[in-house]
């Protein structure tokens, strides 16, 4: 019975270890430290009232807020009102009958929805580090524009001093990130006058949030298809990679069909659903990887990135390939690349992205909904082969989202040794019945001959 209790957890721990699921507590191993951090500083308390700054910042190595970027709410512990906003604005300003006459709040809601300002915004409503439209790009592509800031000025009787009570439960209003509770740090500190002086918020507090594939979406977002010079067969994405036509409820866009984007309810502070090309793997996002070329020292690989959602474009997408030869990466072209070094002395992992203004968005589905690349690296004698599937990348994600990947043994394959030896047994036979046997045929006849 514990021999049977005891294969029964090694079955379920196995499981778990090989299930194509990220985890759902938000860790990645490809960003082993990625969050989005809140800051929330006091600035200054003026009897009834406390002046906040509110900063958003992304420190996740590869995934990037797209349009329409983050909405960040949270819980008013006690009956604050925001009187007043810079730098981003509550969507709805909620019941505020309760004030009359004089100034009326920017927002009376116990659980207010904030956005970030659009560009171009009159400069009396901005602050520094705002007006971004919610986009935030990723450590990698641009760290200028990863972060957002607004301030606020809140009114409420527990207002400043000892009896501030902090907001609770925050959300970033994007699918897949979780944000933690908030703690109290030591204060932030601000430099003047070119660093002679410094002074420091009332108080600072901070709020975690990490994302997680498995809550953003039950099913994958992307899959990849291989090919190879010394292979004739095309390796497609698996079936049902993303979705399968088959299911209750799916839709897809067949050939010759009209986009119904018209008829798409659609709140403009939202994405749309997806709407994909019908196919056997149902998924937004087919990346390819073909072995192009082989030379003496380098081999070339194509990487063509392909838009089969008909509604929606990517912008400053961004593609992270694990792969064993990436450490003797030699020339990239038309992508920016960067590698991750995650591990220091183990540099397998790279992030790619696109020429800003060139190919930096990618296109909807149609003639022009893809972007490739070549990539050159070059042959280390003591590890490089093509056999076994070895030149296939391991582990690709698209925009921080995890990719299905064919089976290892569906992998384009050089001709094995069973093969060779055919091949060789094949031409031995050919040789013997074009050279041996005319040479053999004339003895045996004369022989025969005597014989009669």
């Amino acid at each position: 019975m514990l021999m049977g209790s005891w294969w029964i957890f090694f079955t379920v721990i196995c499981l778990i270890s090989i299930s194509p699921f990220p985890p759902s507590d938000g860790y990645d191993p490809l960003d082993p430290h990625g969050n989005v951090t809140i800051k929330w500083d006091i600035m200054q308390a003026n009897g009834d009232s406390f002046d906040v700054s509110v900063s958003v910042l992304n420190f996740q190595l590869f995934r990037h807020f797209a349009p329409p970027g983050w909405r960040l709410s949270w819980d008013w512990v006690g009956k604050e009102v925001i009187w007043g906003m810079w730098g981003a604005e509550a969507t709805l300003q909620g019941d505020c009958s309760r004030f009359t006459g004089g100034q009326i709040p920017h927002s009376c809601e116990k659980r207010p929805v904030i956005v970030d300002l659009l560009p171009g915004t009159p400069y009396n409503k901005q602050v520094a580090n705002c007006c971004k439209g919610g986009v935030l790009s990723s450590l990698n592509q641009d760290p200028t524009k990863q972060g957002a800031a607004f301030q606020m000025n809140v009114g409420a009787s527990t207002a400043g001093g000892p009896n501030f009570t902090m907001a609770q439960n925050f959300t970033l209003g994007l699918d897949g990130y979780t944000c933690g509770t908030p703690h109290e740090v030591p204060p932030s500190r601000f430099t003047s006058d070119g660093g002679r002086r410094w002074t420091q918020a009332l108080g600072t507090w901070n709020v975690t949030c990490v994302y997680s594939q498995f809550r953003a979406s039950p099913n994958p977002k992307c899959c990849v298809s291989l090919s190879a010079f010394y292979n004739s067969t095309i390796i497609s994405c698996p079936k049902c990679s993303c979705n399968c036509q088959s299911l209750p409820g799916s839709k897809c866009l067949r050939d010759g069909e009209v986009v119904p984007l018209l008829q798409m309810p659609h709140d403009p502070t939202e994405d749309l659903p997806d709407l994909v090309r019908c196919s056997d793997h149902m998924c937004p996002i087919r990346v390819h990887w073909h072995i192009k070329q082989s030379y003496k020292a380098y081999w070339r690989v194509k990487i063509t990135i392909t838009n089969l959602n008909v509604v929606r474009n990517y912008t400053e997408w961004n593609l992270v390939v694990q792969h064993p030869n990436l450490q003797s990466l030699t020339q990239v072209f038309s992508f920016n690349y960067r590698p991750l070094n995650l591990h220091g002395y183990l540099n397998d992992t790279g992030m790619f992205w696109g020429i800003k203004y060139y190919n930096d968005m990618l296109l909807q589905s149609g003639e022009e909904g893809n972007v490739q690349t070549e990539i050159l690296m070059s042959k280390e004698p003591s590890v490089f082969t093509f056999q076994e599937g070895w030149a296939f990348p391991r582990k690709i994600s698209f925009n921080g989202d995890e990719c299905v990947m064919p089976p290892p043994d569906d992998y384009p394959r050089l001709p094995n040794a069973a093969m060779a030896r055919k091949q060789s047994i094949l031409s031995l036979s050919l040789f013997m019945t074009i050279v041996l046997i005319p040479l053999v045929l004339p003895v045996g006849l004369n022989h025969f001959l005597d014989y009669t």
